[in-house]
């Protein structure tokens, strides 16, 4: 089961003053943990040794780990063995948004907004070339291809 990360003090402080001179790569990291984002999605934003790069961070006290409460499900809803039910197209917008944004950050904004302004599936899949060949050329071919393997069902 993945696991959410989170800054502790010492990384909030860090990430202000710098105080403990944290090598590029560990800074990096605890840019991006943000206590939304598990640790299998901060591998994907930083797929180089970064299972070791988190766990760097939280033997020295830089994260911690967040507890999550068990989700509850009711008893009427664990009888019902229906397939869950097809995401809207304001979630799927949002989920290619936040990815591409995640992926390469502000060099995203044009072409985020240009996706936050689509209307239907179709504008939505017409901009998604787009959005994989700039993540590609910003994170690298493996980063575009799982971009684009997330949303193949587009």
């Amino acid at each position: 089961m993945p696991s959410i990360f989170r800054k502790s003090a010492k990384g909030a402080t860090e990430i202000e003053t710098r105080a403990h001179r944290l090598v590029p790569r560990l800074r990096a990291m605890l840019i991006l943990v943000d206590g939304k984002r598990s640790d299998l999605e901060l591998a994907q934003l930083m797929p180089q040794h970064a299972t070791e790069t988190l766990a760097a961070l939280l033997d020295q006290g830089f994260v911690e780990r967040v507890d999550l409460p068990a989700p509850v499900v009711p008893a009427a809803a664990r009888a019902v063995s229906a397939s869950p039910p097809a995401a809207s197209f304001d979630t799927v917008r949002r989920s290619v948004v936040r990815a591409l944004n995640d992926a390469i950050g502000p060099a995203a904004e044009t072409l985020a907004l240009r996706i936050e302004r689509t209307h239907d599936v179709d504008e939505l899949r017409a901009l998604l070339p787009q959005a994989v060949q700039a993540v590609g050329n910003m994170r690298g071919r493996s980063a575009a291809e799982a971009f684009a393997t997330r949303f193949d069902a587009l």
